[in-house]
Order: C-alpha cells, then sequence, then structure tokens
C-alpha cells in the first residue's frame, strides 16, 4: 500500500523450543504475513489462541525474547526496517512513535508507584525534561481518557482503580507521547460489557481525533467489528483473509472465518435455540507445516490433492478487489449465512411431573460484609426474589460487583447470607454453610469455576481427579471409579484415554470440559457455572455452551448460568436475573426481558453488546452525565446512572416492581409505558 504507515512484506517468526535443557525443532508461529496499515486507520487481526496473532504484536515491537527470531521478510514503519535499527533508536520508537496496551492492565502499571508518576516517565523519556510540563501532558491525558477527578487520580495507586480505570490509565499512558500506531493486544479481555463498550468507544474517539492508526488484536469479533476498519483472519500463522470489514463479516469466503463467526452467539431473535457451531477440531502441529492449506485437516470444503498438495496465495474476491483470501475453493462456496441445527433450546421438553414450587428460590436473600475497623459493613446483596424452575436455565447478569459471585457462593455453602432466605426443594439454606451441609446436599449443588486451572491438581492426572471425586460422593470401588470416570469424559466428548494425562496436556477447553464432568460426577440437581467460557477461544466458547445446553436436556439439570456475555446469556437461559450493585433491577423469562420495555440498566447493557452481525455500529448507550448525591443502601442502586431518574425521588425512595408481563418484574420509578423501549445503537 503506497504512503503506508506500518507494512509488514513476508514476516516469518519462528521460535526455538528446548527439550531438557537441549535446543530442539523450532516452531513456525507467523509464516510469510503481509499486510499495511494506513495512517488513521484500525486492523483487527483475529484467530484462535496459537494463530500468531500476539506474535505479530511482539515481533512489530522487537519484544520476541531470546527463543524468537524474525526468519524472513521485513518490518517497515514510516519507511525504516524495524529490523535495521540500532537499540537506541528502538527505545526511542517504543512509547514514542509506536505504543502497545496488554491484555491486563496489571502488567503494565507497577503497584508502587501511583498512576501521576507512571504517565510522567513517559513524556519525560519522549517530549520533555521539565517535571511541570511532564504533570501538565499527564493530567491532560488521564482528561482526555475521560477518567474523574484526574488530579485526584495522579496520587492514586493502581490498586485504588477499577479495571476499567486501570484499562484507561494505560491507554493514557500509551497516548501521552502522541504515537503514530496504537498496538492493542485483547485490551477488553475480562472487563464487563458496559465498560468493553465505553474503553472501545473511547479508543475510536482518540484514534480519530489525533488521526493514530490502530492494530487491534482479539477473539471477540464483536469488538472488532466496533472499532475496526479492515479486519484479517490468522490461522496457523498464515493470513487466510483480509479486507474490509463489511466484506469480510457480511461475504467471508475462507471457511476459517465463517466457522469463527458461526461460534458467535446474537441477541438476533431468529438465532435463539439453533445450536452454536463450533469449528471441529483443533490447531495442530502438523497444520503449521502443511505445504497447501493448513486449514484443510479441519475444513468440511477440502478436496485432497486440490487444497493440500501446493502452497495457496491471496486472491482477490470477483467483485471486492480489496477483499482477498487464501482458497482454492473461495469462489465456488455457497453463500454465507449463519445457520445451525436446532438444539434442546428448541426441542419440546418430555412432559414432567406437576411441580409445585421452584427447585431453588430466593426471598428477601442479603449478604453484608463487615469492613473492619468501625467502618460499617458492606452490602453485598439486598432483597433478591428470584426462582429456578427444575431442568431450567436461571441467568445471572451484571457488572462486576454487582453481587453475581456472592449469590453463587450462598448458593453452594461456601458463604451464608445475612439475611431471607434461599429455598432448594423446599428447605432453607441460606445459612447453612458448606461445612454444615449433609454429603446428599453437597452432591445434589456443584460448582464449575471460571479459571479450570484453579480446581485441577497440576500433580495428578485427570482420571485421577474424577476417580477420587467418584469414590468420596458415592462411596464405591476403584475399578467402578475407574470405568465411570471414563464414561464420564466421553459423556462431555472427550476421549476416554484423556484419564491418563497430566491437566498441563490438555486446552483450556478440554480442561473445562474435565470441570464440568468432575461436578457431573455427583449427579447433582443444580449446577452453578460462574463465568465457565470467558477466557476461552470463541470456538472452544461455543463447543462449551452447547455441551451444557445438551447435558441439560439429557439429564434435566438446573443451571445457574453467570456471565457478562449478554448475547451467550440470550442464547442460554430461560430466565435472566439482572443484578446492580447488590439488587434485582429485572427479573423473568428471557424473551420479555430482551423485548421492550426495559429497565434502564438493562437498555444499557443491551445497548452495549457488540454484535459482529452488524460491523461498524457503535454504542450509543444513554447514561447520565453527572453522579446524584444518593445515601448508601436508599433509593434506585442505578440512580446516579440513569439518563431517565426523577431527582430527589430515585435516589431517596426504593423503586416500586413493575409487572409488564406474568412473572416479569421491574424496579423502576418510571411508569411502564415510559420505560425504555430501544436499543439505541449508531453506525
Amino acid at each position: 500500500m503506497s504512503g503506508a504507515l506500518l507494512s509488514c512484506a513476508g514476516l516469518t517468526v519462528d521460535y526455538a523450543l528446548e527439550t531438557a535443557g537441549l535446543e530442539s525443532m523450532g516452531q513456525r508461529a507467523v509464516d510469510d504475513l503481509s499486510f499495511d496499515i494506513a495512517p488513521g486507520e484500525a486492523l483487527g487481526l483475529v484467530g484462535e489462541s496459537g494463530c500468531g496473532k500476539t506474535t505479530v504484536a511482539l515481533a512489530i515491537m522487537r519484544y520476541l525474547g531470546r527463543n524468537g527470531r524474525i526468519s524472513a521478510g521485513t518490518i517497515s514503519f514510516e519507511g525504516r526496517d524495524l529490523g535495521q535499527l540500532a537499540p537506541r533508536e528502538l527505545r526511542q520508537l517504543r512509547g514514542g512513535r509506536i505504543a502497545m496496551v496488554y491484555q491486563d492492565p496489571h502488567s503494565s502499571l507497577n503497584p508502587v508507584m501511583t498512576i501521576g508518576q507512571q504517565l510522567m516517565e513517559v513524556p519525560l523519556l519522549h517530549r520533555t525534561r521539565r517535571r511541570a510540563a511532564a504533570r501538565e501532558l499527564a493530567v491532560r491525558a488521564l482528561s482526555e481518557v475521560e477518567l474523574p477527578d484526574p488530579e485526584g487520580m495522579m496520587a492514586r495507586y493502581p490498586h485504588q482503580l477499577s479495571g476499567g480505570q486501570q484499562q484507561r490509565a494505560v491507554i493514557a499512558m500509551a497516548l501521552i507521547a502522541e504515537p503514530a500506531l496504537l498496538i492493542m493486544d485483547e485490551p477488553t479481555t475480562g472487563l464487563d460489557v458496559t465498560v468493553e463498550a465505553s474503553v472501545l468507544a473511547l479508543v475510536d474517539r482518540l484514534r480519530r481525533r489525533h488521526g493514530t492508526s490502530v492494530l487491534f488484536i482479539s477473539h471477540n469479533l464483536g469488538a472488532v467489528g466496533r472499532l475496526c476498519d479492515r479486519v484479517g483472519v490468522l490461522y496457523a500463522g498464515r493470513l487466510v483473509e483480509l479486507g474490509p470489514l463489511s466484506q469480510v463479516f457480511a461475504n467471508p469466503r475462507h471457511p476459517y472465518t465463517r466457522g469463527l463467526l458461526a461460534c458467535v452467539p446474537s441477541l438476533a431473535d431468529e438465532r435463539r435455540g439453533r445450536l452454536l457451531t463450533p469449528i471441529a477440531g483443533t490447531l495442530t502441529e502438523r497444520a503449521r507445516q502443511a505445504i497447501g492449506c493448513a486449514f484443510a485437516d479441519r475444513c468440511a470444503h477440502a478436496v485432497e490433492g486440490l487444497c493440500t498438495s501446493q502452497p495457496i496465495a491471496l486472491e482477490a474476491i470477483e467483485g471486492e478487489p480489496e477483499h482477498v483470501t487464501r482458497c482454492v475453493l473461495a469462489e465456488r462456496l455457497p453463500a454465507f449465512a449463519v445457520e445451525g441445527e436446532k438444539g434442546p433450546a428448541s426441542e419440546a421438553r418430555p412432559a414432567a411431573e406437576p411441580v409445585t414450587e421452584p427447585l431453588l428460590a430466593a426471598r428477601g436473600l442479603g449478604k453484608r460484609y463487615a469492613l473492619g475497623g468501625g467502618r460499617g459493613a458492606l452490602e453485598a446483596l439486598r432483597g433478591i426474589d428470584l426462582d429456578l424452575e427444575r431442568g431450567g436455565t436461571l441467568a445471572i447478569v451484571g457488572e462486576s460487583g454487582s453481587g453475581k459471585s456472592t449469590f453463587a457462593r450462598i448458593v453452594i455453602g461456601l458463604t451464608e447470607a445475612s439475611e431471607g432466605e434461599l429455598s432448594f426443594k423446599g428447605k432453607d439454606i441460606a445459612h447453612l454453610a458448606i461445612g454444615r451441609r449433609r454429603r446428599d446436599l453437597r452432591q445434589r449443588l456443584q460448582m464449575i469455576f471460571q479459571n479450570p486451572d484453579s480446581t485441577l491438581n497440576p500433580s495428578h492426572s485427570v482420571g485421577y481427579a474424577l476417580e477420587r471425586t467418584i469414590g468420596r460422593l458415592h462411596g464405591i470401588g476403584r475399578t467402578q471409579s475407574r470405568a465411570d470416570a471414563r464414561r464420564l469424559l466421553q459423556l462431555v466428548q472427550l476421549p476416554a484415554d484423556y484419564a491418563e494425562r497430566l491437566p498441563e496436556e490438555l486446552s483450556g477447553g478440554q480442561r473445562q470440559r474435565v470441570a464440568i464432568a468432575r461436578a457431573l460426577a455427583a449427579a447433582p440437581d443444580i449446577v452453578v457455572a460462574d463465568e465457565p467460557v470467558s477466557a476461552l477461544d470463541v470456538s472452544v466458547h461455543a463447543a462449551i455452551a452447547n455441551l451444557l445446553k445438551e447435558l441439560q436436556a439429557r439429564h434435566a439439570l438446573s443451571l445457574v448460568f453467570i456471565s457478562h456475555d449478554i448475547a451467550l446469556v440470550r442464547y442460554m437461559a430461560d430466565h435472566v436475573a439482572l443484578f446492580y450493585r447488590g439488587r434485582l433491577v429485572e427479573f423473568g423469562p428471557a424473551e420479555a426481558v430482551f423485548a421492550p420495555p426495559y429497565h434502564p440498566y438493562t437498555q444499557m447493557l443491551l445497548a452495549s453488546v457488540p454484535d459482529p452481525s452488524t460491523p461498524g455500529q457503535r454504542a450509543a448507550v444513554r447514561e447520565a452525565g453527572t453522579a446524584v448525591s444518593q445515601e448508601i443502601g436508599r433509593g434506585c442502586p442505578f440512580a446516579a446512572r440513569c439518563p431517565w431518574r426523577i431527582d430527589r425521588l430515585c435516589d431517596r425512595v426504593d423503586p416500586p416492581v413493575l409487572e409488564p408481563s406474568d412473572s416479569h418484574r421491574i424496579a423502576c420509578h418510571l411508569d411502564l409505558i415510559d420505560l425504555p423501549r430501544t436499543i439505541e445503537r449508531t453506525a
């Protein structure tokens, strides 16, 4: 591209692997990659873990480490070959003309230095020697990323900021030297949907204001669709598709791109009830070494010989000259449409015995944590009323700190409620900690955690973990426990011989399947899944979601599904409970909650959801610009952020509960007719 700011030409990156201290055969992480980024352009790079996205960023920054090297090709920035720069020139470039924002802000923020000290280091290194001028630039940067009280923020330490505020501070640090190129590596992973939307909107405004180019690396296709102008798809280190965002997402011509898009749930009603379509198989070392298409061993359209016998070049799509793909069958593939098999959610469930009461019911449930030092208590939950029907899925939705995990811990018995009731099969368990629960009760309530690594002993095989759980719960012998463990692995679609493997020999998605198998070992009535897929690739994400639905339909499981992924909740849930600051603001059947009228908080969440089916769409969330004075524990918890609030009422008086339809409850002072009825978005 003439006039490109950044140009990668034939970039090839290899990592040397070591075995028993001896250097062995290397692994190719990036293979003959070429792309350009124009001044002011935002380019997205997407693909599964291991496809080479982060390696590309590290190669540009020359941060590959001792075992990584650029084996071929060049990276040119502003006309200079980065591979030919001396160390001193590289130091001036990094943080100056090129800046990087990492996935975890903790890796960029020093916990023993104030935010101000860390921000001032950048201009002192790249722009000025005067501390007063550096401080002025730091305050201005914090203001530009829209952090409250920039002067006060300068004196705070990283632990005194929320996750979203930390990420904004890191973005301020990256932009303070006014770089020409900003590289962002999974910068919104783990953030709440509203925080993600605000961070993406912020980056979009800043890059348009300053003409900054952005390389945005993510497995979140919706986030890419919200920010980027063009998108490149990597597989096994190779670029398999590249083009304008609207063309690639609306008319994907490589089977791998189609597979990624088919994995993503949508808020659209017509996709409710279908099974997501995960990509079959996994990325293998054999694929990296393939002469032909690296995706051939996972592709349903592959033709032996045609796709596998010779290298495949990037070719332009007819009628879309800027849209290229590495597929010999690109022009023969049918028109793209997201379709899937009908899943358990859309099938008629077998007739069950009449249920006179919910399996799980919360009434006035509350939890307070003493702060110590005479500072009173933190109200984590207050007045929670909700039900879970037998065989149903109750989704708990809300931002970080809303009380979702506290509710889960009370259900499982890891903490006790301070007030109210939590009835399981008619028995109140709200104040019954796990140590005082009978074995049969502990068996009936199981949990799947967000990170399976925290629940699997790295020193023990997968089979041992399952056998020990089965034997302890059911009191059966080792032979039967071993047989049952292998049956459970097959139930979660893993080969029985995986029982001999250690956790480190499994992928993240496979470890999560083992965690699900261990939860099922107890034959539970209720499984609490706390963010079970948030850290997984989009295809693994889809496979686990499908698995949970299939197991639920097959075994009549009831699920408490906790997530901040609203589209996934729409796919999974029968009923939805929206928590905000420990209060229940809306509860009801999923069809009712995701249709108007909305609680203002629900409307804000839905407007924040990125959706790759509508690329280029930006959130236009109405949110009050100034906070109101509100006594803790009084009034509507959302009053300080609500653009429809009624001053001196919403912030002082608890809202009444409105009932737009049967079983649908909204806690709000607005009349039903005045509640929000549209999801405000802009393109």
